[in-house]
C-alpha cells in the first residue's frame, strides 16, 4: 500500500477514535446522563483529568487530520514533492498523538482500577473500590454499594473501558503512522507516479 493511501486510512480512523474519546469523556461528566452530580466533589479525579477529551481526543485529532492531509495531493498541487512536507509534519503530529494516547490510556486505566467516586449512605462521597485493586470489576454484587449517582459503576466501567480500548487503538495507529510517514518522507508517495501524466 502507498504511504499516502495508508496515511489517509490511518487518519480517518484516528479522527473517528478521537471523537469517540471526546464523547466518552463528556458522558463521564454527566453520570446517568444527568448534570445533578456534575461538580468537583461528586466526580472522580480521573474524570476531571479530561484524558479522553485532551489526550485521546484533541491530541489525537490533530495527527488524524495531518495524516489525512498527508494522504491528499502534494503541497505543490499535483504532488511534485511526493507529499514529503506533509509526511514530515505527520511524523511530528503522530508523535504527539502517541503521547496523548498514552495519557488517555494511563488515566482511563487508573479510573477503571480505582473505580468511581460515589455516595454509599447518601451523605459522604468516597472511592469505595479504591483498595480492591480492580477486583470489583469481576464482582458485580459490590457495585450496589454505590447509592448515588444511580448505576454510576456501570456508567464509569463502560465509558472508561471504551476509553481504554480507543486509546489503545490510537496508540497503535499513531505508532504505525510515525513509521509510515517516515517512509513517506524518504521515499515519497507512490501515488505521484500513478497520477502523473504520461
Amino acid at each position: 500500500m502507498c504511504t499516502g493511501k495508508c496515511a489517509r486510512c490511518v487518519g480517518l480512523s484516528l479522527i473517528s477514535l478521537s471523537l469517540i474519546c471526546i464523547l466518552s469523556n463528556t458522558l463521564l461528566l454527566v453520570p446517568n446522563g444527568k448534570t445533578t452530580w456534575t461538580n468537583v466533589d461528586n466526580l472522580s479525579l480521573q474524570v476531571w483529568l479530561m484524558a479522553g477529551f485532551i489526550g485521546g481526543g484533541l491530541m489525537v485529532l490533530c495527527p488524524g487530520i495531518a495524516a489525512v492531509r498527508a494522504g491528499g495531493k502534494g503541497c505543490c498541487g499535483a504532488g511534485c514533492c511526493g507529499n514529503r512536507c506533509r509526511m514530515l509534519r505527520s511524523v511530528f503530529c503522530s508523535a504527539l498523538g502517541v503521547l496523548g494516547a498514552i495519557y488517555c490510556l494511563s488515566v482511563s486505566g487508573a479510573g477503571l482500577r480505582i473505580g468511581p467516586k460515589c455516595s454509599m449512605d447518601g451523605k459522604k462521597w468516597d472511592y469505595p473500590f479504591q483498595d480492591t485493586s480492580g477486583s470489583y470489576l469481576l464482582n458485580r454484587t459490590q457495585w450496589s454499594l454505590c447509592k448515588e449517582p444511580p448505576n454510576v459503576v456501570t456508567w464509569n466501567v463502560t465509558l472508561f473501558s471504551l476509553l481504554v480500548a480507543a486509546s489503545s487503538l490510537e496508540l497503535l495507529l499513531c505508532g504505525m503512522q510515525v513509521v509510515n510517514a517516515t517512509i513517506g518522507v524518504f521515499c515519497g508517495d507512490c501515488r505521484k507516479k500513478e497520477g502523473a501524466p504520461r
